[in-house]
């Protein structure tokens, strides 16, 4: 099927981009991207006041597929994905079975390839069943399209294991993502330790047990030669010794969620909101200022969502039993446009680098651009639309997310993966 964009601002700065154009894609691909364009069979559909970006790719998602299909599954994860205008995401492996093996692997991408609504790629597992004891068969995830390891939710404890694994790593120039969380120093802390954990009863959360990981795997990436990302960074001193790195050679980068960027500890109050308890957790505020600095000048490489779904049963109890995450597909975007874009504090072109360029690059994965010859994987937005974030928003099973009633400027109307539309006119396609 042949597809004609009309009267689109593109923007993609990966070639340099920002005009008004038509854009037309033809069996998945695009064929051109100029003025006045037209052509013979097809649909044709007019976006004048829209923006085109490439489309959003989440390097951090959790998708619960096998084994909780309850929270999510493949297909209800892809819709909220597309509905947040996301193309591409790569899916976390704490799955149920622990995708640890080539077979599960393949299962996650022939799932997605039949639904048609948004690419999925897994990451593989580390350790087996995440458990830190043995290495898991990164050699034959890899090559069933891993994209890259992470025993996200725990992180490895040990560092001869970590080390092993990034030396491992390194046959396939493959991503190791480090959940850096120090199990005996973090406890059983469910809040950031500060005089607010005190007042509210609640045990702490010492930044001590993130940042003494990123040291210790950055120090091992150094040794090693491997590719390390630092997953879900919340901590400014965190950021700067990924910086320090960065200046020395060392092959290491890092990402930040939404949440981290715009809410901080003090929003926690003696009504306990548990959709504010998250691993790791909401930082003090000066942590959370710093992080946006970091991340509007770039030192912070990609957004992702970390998106976390659970059941309204589990995070309906107290707060330190509750099950730690949120969801974010569906508000990652208009977050950052109404807080960054909006005000001029980012650029659309920063955007589509943290969005887009940048978790595509990390993983090693096709790069999609707005220029004749890439992948017809589209973001339309509207830039003005003002709306206001509730559960008829929400494509997830689960509904677990702080973000209901804000009020956003810019929204995600179309979605198109391969040259077809999975999201159109403000809803879901497929």
């Amino acid at each position: 099927m042949a597809l004609l964009i009309k009267n689109v601002r593109a923007i993609d700065p990966s070639c340099d981009l920002d005009e008004v154009v038509d854009i037309v894609i033809q069996d998945g691909i695009i064929k051109e991207v100029g003025q006045n364009l037209s052509i013979e069979k097809g649909v044709t559909e007019d976006y004048s006041g829209k923006i085109a970006l490439p489309g959003f790719f989440d390097m951090h998602v959790h998708f619960r597929d096998p084994g909780q299909e309850y929270k999510e599954d493949i297909k209800t994860g892809s819709q909220a994905a597309v509905a947040g205008g996301f193309t591409g995401v790569a899916t976390m492996p704490n799955t149920k079975p622990t995708t640890d093996t080539a077979e599960l692997v393949s299962y996650q991408y022939e799932k997605a390839k039949e639904l048609g609504i948004c690419k999925v790629y897994p990451l593989g597992a580390i350790t087996n069943g995440l458990k830190g004891e043995h290495l898991a068969e990164m050699g034959s995830m890899y090559n069933a399209g891993a994209l890259g390891f992470t025993d996200d939710g725990h992180g490895v404890q040990n560092g001869g294991m970590e080390r092993t694994a990034m030396e491992y790593s390194r046959q396939f120039d493959a991503l190791i993502i480090s959940h850096c969380e120090d199990e005996g120093i973090v406890g059983k802390g469910v809040m950031n330790e500060s005089p607010i954990s005190d007042h509210l009863g609640l045990t702490g959360w010492p930044t001590l047990g993130e940042e003494i990981q990123i040291e210790r795997d950055i120090e091992l990436a150094k040794i090693t030669g491997a590719r390390l990302h630092i997953a879900h960074i919340t901590t400014a001193k965190g950021v700067e010794m990924v910086k320090k790195a960065k200046a020395e050679g060392v092959q290491v980068s890092c990402e930040v969620c939404p949440h981290h960027l715009l809410l901080n500890e003090e929003l926690i109050d003696s009504k306990y909101p548990v959709n504010l308890k998250m691993n790791p957790p909401l930082r003090s505020k000066e942590d959370m200022l710093k992080l946006q600095e970091y991340f509007i000048k770039g030192d912070i490489d990609c957004l992702v969502t970390d998106h976390a779904p659970h059941a309204e049963h589990e995070k309906n109890i107290h707060f330190e039993d509750a099950p730690f995450g949120i969801i974010g597909l569906e508000t990652s975007f208009a977050l950052i446009h109404t807080n960054f874009v909006v005000n001029g504090k980012m650029s659309y072109q920063d955007l589509v680098e943290r969005m887009s360029i940048a978790p595509r690059r990390l993983l090693h994965t096709e790069p999609v651009q707005i220029k004749a010859g890439s992948k017809g994987d589209l973001t339309i937005i509207d830039p003005d639309k003002k709306w206001t974030f509730e559960n008829k928003d929400i494509y997830s099973k689960s509904k677990n997310t702080p973000f209901k009633g804000y009020e956003f400027i810019g929204k995600v109307s179309d979605t198109i993966v391969d040259g077809y539309h999975s999201y159109q006119d403000f809803k879901l396609a497929k």
